[in-house]
């Protein structure tokens, strides 16, 4: 059984932030037997970008990254983990897990992708433990040429996050894991609220609007939900898949990241085999692509270029102008 999550909020989601209407829309089935609704943004001819949003937040995320993409011709192709946005949500905490996260990946890679087509995957946050739950499986070696990680983490979260501020290692695991685990209501989006927020998930001195932008993204999240993703981040342990990453991958953080601290890339790094770059992102927090969206649409956009094959527009349109004089 499960349930839809709520309605997407899109109240103070304005300028770059504002939701770009997609091309079309698909259905993934997962493994569970689960639909959830999938967005296309951009031209079909164009070079794919799938994205996996963080913890809390949805499709709204990626807005200022979907303009910076498409405008410079990529099809972005995103979706809302389970539970979040218009994705169901699992009836029972238990219900949640890595494997979920990588069984909804790899529906949505089967459902917009053609048979062989290859696309950039990239994920934020708990999208890019998406990614590495998902490391070798057929649909991610089929269509990933290249990856992006973007302030994420394989372990040991609770202990080196620096939202609160303790000073020993396991105090703060134990404190982290309460948080990540709280089942309290997050309530209306007030200044308060905001600025603890930001506090958390953004570098020092966000514009207004970025501040404005996370809070109504996060605070949309359901309670339940935001609980039991929370409790599985607090015992992640995906060092193992890491190494299974065997695409080229860039790895993106924010140098003032509370939630995923600098470490963590650094660790990525050196655990994946190809790793093509760490991109740090001076005074960013953890929500580098709301913070930061040209440069995270760059490093994507040079993975497009690198690692996928080059479309040749002028080819195609003659063939058709070929197909349509035979007929």
């Amino acid at each position: 059984m499960s349930r839809l999550a709520g309605t997407r909020p899109r109240k103070g989601l304005t300028g770059r932030y504002a939701p770009p209407a997609p091309a079309r829309e698909l259905t993934a089935r997962s493994g569970d037997g689960v639909r959830f609704p999938v967005e296309v943004h951009g031209s079909p001819e164009d070079p794919a970008v799938v994205l996996a949003h963080g913890w809390t937040c949805s499709t709204l995320f990626w807005a200022p990254v979907i303009r910076e993409l498409t405008a410079s011709g990529h099809r972005v192709i995103v979706y809302d983990q389970r539970g979040h946005g218009r994705s169901p949500a699992a009836d029972a905490p238990l219900a949640y897990s890595t494997a979920m996260l990588a069984d909804d990946l790899c529906a949505v890679l089967d459902a917009a992708l053609e048979p062989g087509e290859q696309a950039v995957v990239g994920g934020h946050s708990m999208g890019g433990m998406t990614i590495m739950a998902a490391a070798g499986r057929r649909q991610l070696r089929e269509h990933a040429a290249a990856l992006l990680l973007c302030s994420t983490g394989a372990e040991q979260l609770t202990g080196q996050a620096r939202v609160l501020p303790f000073r020993s290692e396991s105090v703060r695991a134990v404190a982290h894991r309460a948080l990540l685990g709280s089942a309290a209501p997050l309530g209306p989006v007030t200044p308060l609220t905001r600025k603890a927020l930001a506090y958390g998930t953004l570098g020092p001195r966000p514009e207004p609007e970025t501040v404005q932008a996370t809070a109504h993204i996060v605070h949309a999240c359901p309670t339940r939900v935001r609980s039991a993703w929370g409790g599985v981040l607090a015992g992640l342990d995906l060092a193992a898949k890491v190494p299974r990453l065997d695409a080229p991958t860039a790895v993106v953080i924010g140098t003032h990241d509370r939630l995923t601290p600098l470490p963590h890339a650094h660790r990525l790094a050196a655990m994946l085999p190809d790793c093509t770059g760490v991109h740090e992102l001076q005074r960013r927090g953890h929500m580098t692509p709301l913070e930061e969206p040209e440069t995270v649409g760059a490093v994507l956009a040079g993975l497009a270029r690198d690692h996928l094959p080059a479309v040749d527009v002028a080819a195609d349109d003659a063939a058709a102008m070929t197909k349509e004089k035979s007929a």
